[in-house]
């Protein structure tokens, strides 16, 4: 078969999104009693059910075929062989040797032509972890007071949180051995509500930071440091820090003792690093053996996505959808909406993840993109979401694709309350699909007695258009594996759309300008500073704040 370029396969995919009708999905079903059999698909302990869709074979087949034609799964080999696929920063990209089991042989391919043993330093790093986790937990490492530590803090922000803070949402229980918290917000309200929760004599401090540079973690840690020192001193302090960085200059200077620093390299993303020394406030919080099963999950996810076929590759096939919503109808939201509170940070972890990597303009050639790339992530979880933002995905002007999560089982024995959580996530999905027209509206008001006039009246608001996309994953459980599973799903789907709209998924230079600019601007707002050169807004912004805080009297 000759192989279909690019351009040609984008052309024949648009071609076919823009038929008459191609947005309907009720009619899908209707000619096909087996849609659901032919468009979901299990793997890795999971169901994904893609059939609520406008996706039919045709367009399937279309799908398949950009796929190829752009190279995804070219792209996944190079990938997991540390070619340096991260073409701005030139950089290998190997979230999946930090989930692989010990001695893979994962390498990572250097910008001098250098190739470094992936594996094995990420073995050492997770001994280095292992022991350290199990000794705080045992009791032989202890606080300056001689007392066992109960809490753990983690201070970071983006990815050195968002991952972290989901999984061990996810994760913790009433028997796990820690409390983990977080703390990233640079506004000091966010410490000032955990404070008074936390014993200084019992609380172990993690500083999560590549480069120990990053201003709001930094400005962070030296608020808990000064907090600790003020209980413990100086010496006592040093025994409750913990870095998770490379800059083992920096962390030595703030007081990190030495054998407390824990590292990770450059081919480690922050929105991929979970699985890393940044996942060690998962394992202090909730046990190293359930932070090795959730790295299990992930490789059982890792392991489908390098071998299953295209036709049956789910990471995939979620980001072909995707295309199909982004791309060939133009919905550019999508909502996320797990029906577990477990999962209540997932939506959180998922707008990073997605946003910062597939929110580009640009190709890795450094040209304008010719399709529109990633979309607006929002979500929150089921049944709250139901009674937010819902009724825009039912009856707003552009309809919104969203992702279900459904979990079978719960971890709790309330099972009236979670059968009440999967009928109306189901529910949900169905209303989406099958919407209300105007005969069943008047038919249902009349029967309840309303009069002809008010049926009339009330019509048009009760009408819901229906044919609204939405996917579902089904999975049987939520136990630290399956959050391995399903988290890897969506950073492989990160990855595939990467590809398949040529844009660089594993750099962010988006977020430096913003940074850049708050380092000129913060002097200005110390008592002696004055207003500098700014556009007129922010000159202004910057007078009046100044006179609110009484600088300028």
């Amino acid at each position: 078969m000759t192989p279909v370029a690019p351009d040609a396969a984008w052309n024949r995919l648009l071609a076919l999104a823009q038929r008459p009708g191609a947005t309907a999905i009720r009619s899908l079903f209707s000619r096909d009693a087996a849609r659901f059999e032919k468009f979901h698909w299990q793997a890795c302990d999971m169901l994904l059910d893609l059939s609520k869709t406008a996706i039919d074979d045709a367009a399937m087949q279309a799908l398949l075929g950009l796929a190829e034609a752009t190279g995804v799964m070219a792209a996944r080999d190079a990938m997991a062989a540390g070619e340096r696929v991260n073409n701005t920063e030139d950089r290998a990209v190997l979230h999946m040797a930090l989930r692989a089991p010990p001695g893979a042989g994962f390498k990572a391919r250097r910008a001098d032509g250098g190739v470094d043993d992936a594996s094995a330093d990420v073995d050492a790093t997770m001994a280095a972890m292992e022991r350290f986790t199990r000794a705080v937990h045992a009791g032989e490492i202890r606080s300056a007071t001689g007392e066992t530590f109960t809490d753990v803090i983690n201070i970071g922000i983006g990815g050195s949180d968002l991952g972290p803070f989901m999984a061990s949402r996810a994760m913790w229980h009433e028997g796990s051995p820690m409390r983990p918290l977080y703390l990233a917000n640079a506004d000091a309200h966010n410490w000032e509500l955990i404070r008074p929760r936390l014993n200084p004599g019992r609380t172990l401090v993690l500083i999560a930071s590549k480069t120990f540079t990053t201003a709001e973690t930094m400005a962070n840690a030296r608020v808990v440091r000064g907090w600790l020192e003020q209980t413990l001193g100086t010496e006592g302090m040093r025994q409750h820090l913990v870095a998770l960085s490379t800059n083992h200059k920096a962390t030595a200077e703030f007081g990190v003792p030495s054998d407390r620093v824990f590292g990770f390299h450059d081919w480690v993303g922050g929105r991929f690093s979970l699985w890393s020394a940044i996942g060690l406030s998962i394992a202090l919080g909730c046990g190293w053996d359930d932070f090795i099963r959730l790295l299990a999950g992930a490789r059982a996810m890792d392991e489908h996505f390098l071998s299953a076929p295209p036709a049956a590759n789910l990471p995939l096939l979620l980001a072909l959808t995707t295309v199909w919503h982004v791309n060939g109808l133009g919905l550019d939201n999508h909502a996320i909406l797990p029906y577990d509170h477990r999962l209540s940070r997932f939506p959180a972890h998922l707008q990073q993840l997605e946003m910062e990597s597939l929110g580009k303009r640009v190709t890795k050639g450094g040209l304008p993109v010719k399709h529109l790339t990633g979309p607006v992530i929002f979500g929150e979880p089921g049944t709250n979401a139901q009674h937010s933002f819902m009724q825009l995905l039912h009856q707003g002007t552009t309809p919104v694709p969203a992702d279900f999560v459904l979990i079978a089982n719960p971890s709790h024995p309330y099972a009236g309350n979670h059968r009440l959580l999967l009928a109306n996530g189901l529910a949900q999905a169905e209303a989406l699909l099958r919407g209300r027209g105007e005969d069943e509206v008047r038919a249902e008001m009349t029967a309840a007695g309303k009069s002809a006039e008010d049926v009339e009246r009330l019509l048009p608001h009760r009408v819901f258009p229906g044919d609204r996309p939405s996917t579902t994953l089904l999975l049987p459980r939520l136990d630290p594996q399956m959050l391995g599973q399903i988290v890897a799903l969506y950073e492989h789907k990160v990855f595939c759309l990467g590809v398949l709209w040529d844009v660089d998924a594993f750099d962010q230079w988006g977020v430096e300008l913003g940074k850049q600019l708050s380092t000129s601007i913060l002097p200005e707002l110390l008592p002696e500073g004055r207003v500098g050169a700014h556009d007129p807004s922010t000159a202004g912004l910057i007078g009046q704040l100044r006179a609110w805080q009484g600088l300028d009297n």
